[in-house]
């Protein structure tokens, strides 16, 4: 095919990006080294797998 073909799970990207949004360090590009940079991506993910884990983790509890 040619021209825009539409991909199947883009959008997993394109929400993990937006969810990236939400840490200010991560908005702009002001780290030198890729690693720092790559660390930070890890940190941030980490940190939202967290949140989502205790939200989790609260529904269930409720439901005792």
């Amino acid at each position: 095919r040619r021209g825009f073909v539409l991909l199947p799970r883009r959008w997993v990207v394109e929400r993990s990006f937006a969810w990236l949004t939400r840490f200010r360090r991560l908005v702009r590009d002001y780290e030198r080294l890729p690693e720092t940079v790559a660390g930070l991506h890890f940190w941030a993910f980490a940190m939202l797998l967290l949140k989502r884990f205790v939200d989790l983790l609260g529904k269930v509890i409720n439901t005792l």
